[in-house]
C-alpha cells in the first residue's frame, strides 16, 4: 500500500514538472529536492533544458544537487554536449553547484568558447569552480582568448572568472593588451585593474581602460 502511494506521488510530481503554471512547476521542483528520489533525476535534467522561468530553473538545479552525484553526473555530462544552448548552460550551471571535479574533463575549449554567450559565461564560471590544482594557467590562457567578446554583462562575467584565478592571468592580459582590437585591449586593462583592486567596480575599470587605450598606452601594469 505504501509503495503504491509513493509511486502515485512520484508520478504526480513528474507530471507537475510539466504543468503550464510556473507556480506548480516551482512547487514540484521544491518537492523533488525536499524528498530526493532517483526516479526524479532524468526528468529534472530534461526539464532544465526547456524551462522558461529563471526561478523554476534555479529550483530544478537545487533539486538536482540534493540527489547523489553518482546519479546526476552522467546525465549532466551528456547535456553539456546538447545541441540546445539552454540544455548546455543549465547542465554547466548545475555542475558548478555540485562542484564534483570528476566533471572537469567535460569543460572543453569548445564550451569555453561557445558561440552562445550564456553558455560561454556559464562555462567560465563552472571552469573556475572545478579547475584542478595545476590547471589554472592553461584555463587562464583559454579564457584570455575571449577578451573583448560580447556586451558589458558578458565581459564582466569573463573578468570575474579571470580574476578568480589570481595572478596566473597576468601573462595573458599583457599579451591581450597588445591586440590590434581596441576592445580586447580595453577589456584586458579593465581586468588587470580589477585584479589589482577588486573593489574598483567593472564599469569604472572599463571606462578608465577605454580612456587609456584611446591615449595609446600599450598595456596594463604588472600584477
Amino acid at each position: 500500500m505504501t509503495t503504491t502511494r509513493q509511486d502515485t506521488d512520484a508520478t504526480e510530481l513528474l507530471r507537475a514538472l510539466e504543468d503550464g503554471r510556473s507556480s506548480v512547476r516551482l512547487r514540484a521542483a521544491l518537492a523533488a529536492g525536499t524528498a530526493p528520489d532517483p526516479r526524479f533525476v532524468d526528468k529534472l535534467i530534461e526539464r532544465s533544458a526547456t524551462e522558461p522561468e529563471f526561478f523554476v530553473r534555479d529550483m530544478l538545479t537545487w533539486a538536482l544537487t540534493r540527489h547523489p552525484t553518482s546519479r546526476t553526473l552522467p546525465g549532466l555530462l551528456r547535456e553539456v554536449h546538447s545541441e540546445h544552448p539552454q540544455a548546455r548552460s543549465q547542465a554547466l550551471h548545475t555542475l558548478s553547484k555540485i562542484k564534483d571535479r570528476q566533471a572537469w574533463p567535460a569543460i572543453t575549449s569548445a564550451l569555453l568558447t561557445d558561440a552562445d554567450d550564456e553558455v560561454a559565461r556559464t562555462a567560465w564560471r563552472t571552469a573556475v569552480a572545478l579547475v584542478p590544482e595545476g590547471e589554472e594557467s592553461a584555463l587562464a590562457t583559454t579564457l584570455a582568448t575571449q577578451l573583448g567578446r560580447g556586451e558589458r554583462e558578458t565581459q564582466l562575467s569573463l573578468s570575474r572568472a579571470l580574476v578568480a584565478l589570481g595572478d596566473v592571468i597576468v601573462p595573458g592580459l599583457r599579451a591581450a593588451a597588445t591586440d590590434p582590437d581596441p576592445g580586447v585591449r580595453a577589456h584586458a586593462l579593465a581586468t588587470q585593474r580589477l585584479l589589482r583592486d577588486p573593489d574598483a567596480g567593472f564599469e569604472f575599470a572599463i571606462e578608465e581602460a577605454k580612456r587609456v587605450v584611446a591615449l595609446g598606452v600599450s598595456g596594463p601594469e604588472g600584477g
